[in-house]
């Protein structure tokens, strides 16, 4: 007589280092599983202390947590098995990246994670050993296999447990977002049940730690390669799937699930930023947002990102005019916040700046003006923005996208001052179709400030392109030798001018030290400027003056 074999996927967000709260959410969800008669429940990669932990593993208190967490968990399984991530101590403070299956109160199988990714984002040769075992355990009469997140991008893990007699493998993850990545995820285990035949189970943790957004997107692909099950991503989902088991083989019931359909591309990473915002905003423990509305494209697009993560009620505007702020500017940005239903003020810098002009009169005697005095506008504005953060506990959020962060095209201490930046690897032009995406039903952000050239409005009739290429121009060859990791001469063989390019890295290597000391921001691009892209502030490489071949 066939059997059947009910999983919860439980795609959910933890919250890094609370070991404590994280086990009551697990067992929460434990219970919740129960009770809708689940034979198991996976969660992510290392669900009791979730990912990344960086140097926070050192810590004694996170052994005596995650020790104590997992004999608590025991006392849980009496209804329901469990598979569960946490990192395991070995001899000689090893430190593994593993499993456990836990079931009828008792750890029955401990699985370590064998491919360690140690590349962008991932420093797990620094802190793991990589186990060599196979993980598979019997459950309701199925074999179940065990694996975690890089595992499945290889064959050898899969087939091992194949080998071993897995009927069925569950694969547990915290794979952090990046445009397209789902597809990505979705492709490499195809791959691995072509070579299996065997169904697999995906589960991705979901959520916002520092600049990385994990986005769910958990799924199931059958023993032929479909995706039968797909879950919405950055929702905290408790997804079931159930599976008709014979001694032949291990099959999906198609209507225990359903497959979610793509979410577009702009809109993913809208999505994205959104979770990112409100998850560091939460996480952290601010009251709110504060922005400083310029009634520019980049600042309508922040603040109508920490209205949707945030509240209105959460989210204040200050508009900060200077003598070279136009009427336009204040109009649309105060059009701009009665549509968001956000608090607003307008509190002009002109005292402020005329204060620091004076003061450095006879510093600047006979110097002409130039960027300096730009900068020190900039800088009254961080001040006074600082300055109501640290009295109403709000965050500030800077403003400033990819393409001007790769330029340099900001002020430390100035439009740099703040606590996230929403944008900070989000292109100029993306900027433009995320706005775009916003305005989809009604117009928020006002026509006018999609429409108009973009400017600091620092000195009379700026304007961006004054200084840097066309946005278009810029982002393609940012995307190419940041993302793609061309070279200066690929870049211009393929159409661009040399001047502009050699223009472009000059000013991208140049201005290291400034994105260094900017706040962290979302990733939604294969290299964000961070974690992804680890280059030294002093350094004599250089491609842009270089004439010879690859």
């Amino acid at each position: 007589m066939d059997q059947s074999l009910r999983i919860i996927l439980a795609q959910q967000d933890f919250f890094v280092g609370d070991v404590i709260g994280n086990t009551r959410k697990i067992i929460h969800s434990m219970g919740e599983a129960a009770r809708q008669r689940a034979n198991l429940i996976v969660f992510p990669e290392l669900t009791l202390t979730s990912y990344p932990i960086d140097d926070l593993l050192w810590r004694p208190a996170i052994r005596e947590q995650v020790e104590r967490a997992l004999m608590e968990v025991c006392q849980h399984t009496q209804d329901v098995a469990v598979v569960i991530g946490f990192p395991e101590w070995g001899e000689d403070n090893i430190v593994y990246n593993s499993a456990a299956f836990i079931y009828n109160q008792k750890i029955e199988l401990i699985y370590r994670k064998q491919q360690l990714p140690n590349y962008a984002v991932f420093d797990e040769q620094r802190y793991f050993s990589p186990g060599d075992s196979v993980g598979v355990f019997q459950l309701n009469g199925t074999k179940v296999g065990i694996s975690i997140c890089e595992d499945i991008w290889f064959s050898q893990p899969a087939a091992k447990a194949k080998k071993a007699g897995a009927q069925l493998l569950v694969n547990m993850n915290a794979s952090p977002y990046h445009r397209e990545k789902s597809r990505e995820r979705e492709d490499a285990v195809m791959q691995r049940t072509q070579e299996t035949g065997i169904p697999i189970v995906y589960v991705n943790l979901v959520g916002g730690q520092d600049e990385l957004v994990f986005d769910g997107a958990s799924f199931v692909i059958d023993e032929k390669g479909h995706c039968v099950c797909r879950l919405n991503p950055f929702e905290e989902i408790l997804g079931v799937v159930d599976f008709k088991v014979s001694p032949e083989s291990v099959v999906v019931d198609p209507d225990s699930c359903e497959v979610a359909a793509y979410t577009p591309d702009v809109e993913t990473v809208y999505k994205a930023l959104v979770l990112g915002v409100k998850d560091y905003i939460k996480k952290n423990g601010f009251t709110g947002a504060v922005i400083g509305l310029s009634g520019g494209i980049d600042s309508a697009l922040t603040i109508a990102i920490a209205v949707d993560a945030l509240g209105h009620q959460n989210v204040e505007a200050v508009m900060l005019p200077s003598r070279y702020t136009s009427n336009m500017s204040r109009e649309d940005a105060r059009a701009l916040a009665n549509r968001l239903d956000v608090e607003y003020r307008e509190i002009s810098i002109e005292k402020a700046f005329e204060a620091f002009l004076e003061t450095l009169e006879q510093e600047f005697d006979g110097l002409a003006a130039d960027v300096t005095e730009e900068n020190i506008q900039a800088r009254c504005r961080g001040v006074i923005l600082m300055a109501i953060s640290n009295k109403k506990g709000k965050i500030v959020l800077t403003t400033g996208n990819k393409s001007e962060m790769a330029m340099g095209y900001s002020t430390l201490y100035g439009d740099m001052a703040g606590g996230f930046n929403v944008l900070k690897d989000v292109p100029k032009t993306l900027v433009y179709q995320l706005s775009e995406f916003v305005n989809r039903d009604q117009e928020i952000i006002p026509r006018r400030i999609i429409d108009r050239p973009p400017s600091a409005e620092l000195r009379p009739d700026q304007k961006d392109e004054d200084s840097l290429p066309p946005y278009t121009v810029l982002d393609d060859i940012l995307e190419r030798y940041v993302e793609q990791y061309q070279s200066v001469n690929t870049i211009i063989a393929a159409g661009f001018d040399a001047e502009i390019v050699r223009q472009v890295i000059r000013l991208l290597d140049r201005n290291e030290y400034k994105r260094r000391q900017a706040p962290p921001g979302v990733k939604i691009t294969p290299v964000a400027f961070g974690k992804d892209r680890r280059y030294p502030i002093t350094s004599g490489y250089s491609e842009s003056n270089n004439m010879g071949d690859d």
